[in-house]
C-alpha cells in the first residue's frame, strides 16, 4: 500500500501534535513545518511525496497566504487552510488563491480527520474515464482537463466543479444544490464563493468558457454550442 504524507503547518508545536497523533492513527505519514519558509523548504525536498498540506493562516517569517501563493505557481496539491479567524471575506479571498477546503479554529480533531479523508477521497479517485465535451477533455483517472489539446491547471475544488457541471450538462444548477454536491457538506459562508470559481474556471478554459452560462435566478448550466463541436 503506497505511504500518504501529508504536510502540516503551524506555529504551535502542540497543535502540530494534535493534528500528528490524530492523522497517524489512520495511517498517515506526517511532515511538520513550524513557519512559512520551512514549509516552503519541506515542499521543495518532498512535493513530489506529498499527497495533502494543512497550512495555518498566521505564522512568523512567511504567513499562510504568501505560502499558498508560493506553492500555487508551481503545484494544485490540495490545500486545507486553518485559520483562527472565521471572516467570510478571509475564505472567498483564500478560495480565490486555490484553497481547497477552510477549517476553523478551535476544531475537533475527528472533523478535521473526516475532512482530509473526504478531499484525500476524491483527488486520487481512480476512475478509467476520458471524456471530451466541445473542446475540453476531462481525464477523470488523471483528474487533468486540456482544452483543444492543451493542459491547464486547476485546484482540485475548480476541478470538481467543472466535473460536476459538466457530468450535468444541459440542466440548470442551483448554488445550493452545487454547494452541496461539490462541496459535500453544509458551507456556512456566502454562496459567492462559487461565482469565484466559475469566474476562474472560465478565465482558464479560454473562449470555452462560455459553455459556463450564467442563470439569472437559479445558478450555472454547462451546455456546449453545437453537439459535435
Amino acid at each position: 500500500m503506497t505511504e500518504t504524507n501529508i504536510l502540516v503547518v503551524d506555529d504551535e508545536s502542540r497543535m502540530r501534535k494534535l493534528i500528528n497523533d490524530f492523522l497517524k492513527t489512520k495511517g498517515y505519514n506526517i511532515f511538520e513545518a513550524a513557519d512559512g519558509e520551512e514549509a516552503l523548504e519541506m515542499f521543495e525536498e518532498h512535493g513530489e511525496k506529498i499527497s495533502l498540506i494543512l497550512l495555518d493562516v498566521m505564522m512568523p517569517k512567511l504567513d499562510g497566504w504568501s505560502v499558498l501563493r508560493q506553492i500555487r505557481q508551481k503545484s494544485e496539491v490540495p490545500i486545507i487552510m486553518l485559520t483562527a479567524r472565521g471572516e467570510e471575506q478571509d475564505e472567498l479571498f483564500g478560495f480565490e488563491l486555490g484553497v481547497d477546503e477552510y477549517i476553523t479554529k478551535p476544531f475537533s480533531p475527528k472533523i478535521l480527520v473526516a475532512r482530509v479523508e473526504a478531499i484525500l477521497r476524491r483527488s486520487k479517485a481512480k476512475e478509467k474515464e476520458v471524456s471530451s465535451y466541445g473542446g475540453i477533455v476531462i481525464d477523470v483517472d488523471g483528474r487533468t482537463v486540456e482544452v483543444d489539446s492543451k493542459k491547464i491547471d486547476l485546484s482540485l475544488r475548480e476541478y470538481e466543479l467543472l466535473k460536476y457541471l459538466v457530468d450535468n450538462a444541459g440542466i440548470a444548477l442551483s448554488r445550493d444544490k452545487i454547494l452541496n454536491n461539490v462541496w459535500n457538506y453544509d458551507y456556512y459562508g456566502d454562496s459567492r464563493t462559487i461565482d469565484s470559481h466559475i469566474k476562474k474556471i472560465r478565465h482558464k478554459l479560454g473562449r470555452k468558457g462560455k459553455y459556463i452560462q450564467t442563470m439569472r435566478g437559479v445558478g450555472y448550466k454547462f451546455e456546449v454550442e453545437g453537439k459535435n463541436e
